[in-house]
Formats: C-alpha cells, structure tokens, sequence
C-alpha cells in the first residue's frame, strides 16, 4: 500500500510540473526593450533611404530595410524644447506646458511643470530601467523639470540646449553631477568630442542593463550645433566648403554610431527583444538655398516646403525609421500619418497596460500601424509655434492642411494627397474648408498667458 501511495504521488508530481512549465515560460517572458533615438536636426533629405545621394547613412538605410521607413512622421513642433515635451507626455502644442524654446540664465530651459508625467515614468512604473543620454534641454536638475524627477534612473550628456551647441563643452553631466573635460574651450577646440563620451556611455548603460527591460532616450545632438567634427573621414577631400564637409561628416558621424548600438543589440542577443525608432525633432535647419540646402537637396527636389521655424511639412516632417525584427514589418515604406504625442499611448499599448487615469494626452496608439497594419482613426493634428515674429498655426485634418501665417490671419489650405510640397493655396476655392480648419485651429488649444498668439521675440537654438 505504501508503495502505491508513493507511485501516485510521484505521478501526481510529474504532472503538476507539466502543467506548471507552460505558465512559468508565459510569467518569464521578457517585457520588450524600448530605445528612441531622437537626432537633433536631421532631415529625411539627409538619409540615404530617403534620396540623398552624397551624405553616406549605410547603417540608417539598412535599418529601413530591417524595419519600417515613414514618409509622414509628425514632430511635436519645429523647434526642439517643444518638440521632445509632445514626444516625452503625449500632447501636441495646443495643450503643452512647453511650447517653445524659453531659456534660463545661466543654463537650461523652462522645466516642464511638476508631477509632469512623462514616457519615462510609465516605464519605471512597469518595472524597467530607464535612461535619458545626449541632450535634455526641457529642465534643470534643481527644477520640476530634471530628467531624474520625471521617470529616468540615470542622465548623461548635456541638460541644456544651449550648452549643446558645442561639441567640445568644458563639461558634461554623469546624472545630476557635473565632471569637467579638460582641453576643451566650449568653442571649436578641445581634446574630448562630446559625442565621443555620450556613444560609449550609451553602449556601456545598454551592456549593463542587458538582462532586464529597459527604456533608453538617446538623444543625439548630431547634426545640430556649431557643426564641429572631429573627423571630416570620407569628405576630407570633397570640393566642398567647410561647413558641407563638417555637416556631411556629422550624418555619417551619427549614421554610425546608430550602427554601433544596433551592433550591440545583435551582440547582446537582445536585438529581436528591441524596439527600436530613430527619428528628428523637426524637419531640415536649412533653407533650400543655403549652403548646405543647396549641395544635400534637404528638400528631395523640392518635394517639401518649409524647413526649421516653419509649420509647413518640410518643418514638421522628419526621418523616421522602426526596427523591431518579427514584429515590424521588413522593407515596408509607410505614408500614414503619426505624430510625436503618439508615443505614450503606444508605449502603453506595448506593455499591454493602461495610461493613469489622471494622465490625459492627446495621442493614440500606433501599435497597430507598426506591425503593419492601418494608422488610427483621428481627428486632426495640430502644431503652433511662439518664436520670433509672427505666433503660427498648423492642423492636418485628413489630406486637408490648414497654416495659419501669424499677422495676417489667413489661413491657407493645400490638399496634401496631391500637393505634398504645398505649393497652391485653395483657400479661396474651399472657403468652407478654410472655416473648418479655423475653428479646430480654436478649438485644439487651451488659452494660457504664456503662449498668446501674438508676436514674440525668442532667443533661437
């Protein structure tokens, strides 16, 4: 009897264990790693999968071949403080707490407000580890606004914008504390190139926090700033001017440092556990017939209007680009719409959860679009922009565009299915559409004495 009370139980052992092996593997599967690289300045024009023929992007072209390439990816904004708050909480400029570059002496910007409620801390409230490394630019470390109060565990790099503009700082941050780099003038000088420091750190944080979920703002500088480079490479001898060769060597600078953290996902074994969005915070920093416009065609033949300071698409429009192998789909070219204060619904979609209840955005989630399917219903998307001169207003409603042009107060309208360059006004052949796109342009924005719609006087970066 005893032997047969021994059999059973053991056979009852053996298929409680069979049974309890399927949930543990469903309990230890790894939360999905999250990285956005945001480039500072970078136009589609500027990446090779996008047209350009000079400038060498080889690790940005295959990432598109890896992933997905979108041709209508919305910046919050086309200028940067504004911009990275719609991508860090979710709301497009009509409600945003930032809603253009407003500088701090001696260093930083207006904080974003406290108990603001960002990408980051969604994270660390589902359990990941969570770092901001290149340039903050949206508060310093002894205000509401520092990276390290609202969800990130660890910062490095640059807080402020302005101090940005250098690529050779006589000093960086490691978290809230600062360590000097010596040899360095802050101009065009130094022994140390920042983007030097802030590639290694990135490599080093993501080796460390290979085994457990995590979620890495990586915001690179590159190509924004005094345009210094520490080595021109390829472009050295090109009949170009200095500033062409420094800029030409700052994208490929960046398309290869891209390529050295996509190198250290495959390395790591993490690289099909990674979601990973490369993308700018606004469209092309220069005029088509600037120095650089001129050589690198920003603009693709002149494909889109506007650039840097402007709400017409060549502003608004940026090089994206979403890798996540067997779940974004490979070699696929998206023309739907997204924007940046779509990124917190979708990272909330992504962990399978629910934003707080008191966390109101004005985004939805592209989870969907990512995997290949339809971009989501919506309304409308709506920019505005305070810097010098005229305040300005844009809203998409459909392939229906509507910008406002500050002093005047007309509003022109194109039909971006068929003029996505934006070169025929409509306004007077669809009055009715002009009235619709006025009053979202009313409705989408809360009144607030530091954003009026007036003329401004602002510092640029």
């Amino acid at each position: 009897m005893r032997a047969m009370y021994a059999f059973v139980c053991l056979l009852l052992t053996i298929a409680l264990a069979g049974l309890s092996s399927p949930l543990q593997a469903v309990d230890s599967v790894r939360k999905p790693n999250v990285i956005f690289i945001l480039t500072d300045d970078l136009a589609q024009g500027d990446v090779g999968c996008y047209g350009q023929k000079l400038i060498k992007t080889p690790h940005l072209d295959r990432m598109a071949t890896l992933g997905t390439r979108f041709t209508q990816a919305y910046c919050g904004t086309s200028v940067c403080a504004p911009s990275r708050t719609s991508l860090m909480i979710g709301k497009h400029m009509g409600h945003s707490p930032i809603r253009a570059n407003r500088e701090v002496q001696p260093e930083g910007q207006k904080p974003l407000p406290a108990d603001t409620y960002t990408v980051a801390q969604l994270f660390k409230d589902h359990g990941y580890t969570t770092a901001c490394i290149g340039k903050w630019g949206m508060g310093m470390f002894d205000t509401t606004g520092s990276p390290l109060k609202v969800g990130f565990d660890h910062f490095f790099g640059y807080n402020c914008q302005r101090h940005a503009h250098s690529y050779f700082p006589t000093y960086l941050y490691r978290d809230d504390q600062r360590f000097e780099l010596a040899g360095n003038n802050g101009k065009t000088v130094g022994q140390t190139y920042s983007q030097n420091l802030i590639a290694d750190e990135t490599v080093k944080w993501v080796t460390t926090n290979k085994d457990q979920p995590f979620f890495l703002f990586y915001a690179i500088t590159l190509p924004h700033g005094q345009h210094e480079i520490d080595d021109r490479g390829q472009y050295e001898k090109e009949p170009w001017t200095d500033l062409q060769k420094n800029y030409a060597a700052q994208v490929t600078r960046l398309d290869s440092d891209v390529g050295r953290l996509l190198d250290t996902l495959e390395a790591l074994k993490i690289a099909d556990n990674t979601l990973v969005i490369i993308a700018g915070d606004n469209g092309s920093s220069f005029a088509p017939t600037s120095e650089i416009g001129k050589l690198f065609d920003q603009t693709m033949g002149g494909k889109l209007r506007g650039f840097k300071r402007s709400l017409y698409e060549g502003g608004l429009r940026q090089a994206c680009i979403a890798c996540w192998p067997g779940v974004i789909p490979a070699g696929r070219v998206c023309d739907e719409p997204w924007a940046f204060w779509d990124f917190l619904p979708t990272c909330a979609d992504i962990l399978g959860t629910h934003l707080p209840a008191q966390v109101a955005t004005d985004g939805v989630s592209i989870f969907p679009l990512l995997k290949g399917g339809t971009a989501p219903d919506r309304d409308f998307f709506y920019w505005e922009l305070h810097e010098a001169g005229p305040s300005l207003q844009a809203v998409r409603f459909g392939h229906w565009k509507g910008v406002k042009t500050g002093k005047s107060g007309a509003v022109e309208l194109f039909d971006l299915k068929v003029d996505p360059g934006e070169t025929t006004d409509l306004a007077a052949k669809y009055p009715e559409l002009v009235a619709k796109a006025a009053k979202l342009m009313t409705d989408a924005r809360e009144d607030d004495p530091e954003w009026s719609l007036r003329d401004r006087a602002v510092k640029k970066n």
